[in-house]
């Protein structure tokens, strides 16, 4: 248990951080299951309507410093190959 006035400061902006992050994280978390759903169904043109906002959350996610930009970038990576390989 923190006991000074500083650590139990850093404690509260933490939690209010860690909030905010969550909350990032878990819109494109969303983002990402309803593209991938597209591409299980073979749907192309909703897939390709989906990957716009999930390109973008990632990179917001990133912006935010809730993810690192490589992660961001191999995941987006990942989802223009799914994007391509639509039987």
């Amino acid at each position: 248990m923190a006991h000074h006035a500083s650590a139990k400061k850093r404690i509260r902006q933490d939690i209010k951080k860690r909030a905010g992050n969550r909350l990032v994280i878990a819109t494109v978390r969303t983002y990402i299951k309803r593209f991938r759903r597209a591409v299980a169904d073979g749907d192309l043109e909703q897939a390709e309507v989906l990957l716009r906002p999930a390109i973008s959350g990632l990179d917001r996610a990133v912006t935010k410093g809730c993810m690192h930009r490589r992660t961001a970038s191999r995941k987006i990576s990942r989802l223009a190959k799914a994007l391509r390989n639509i039987d």
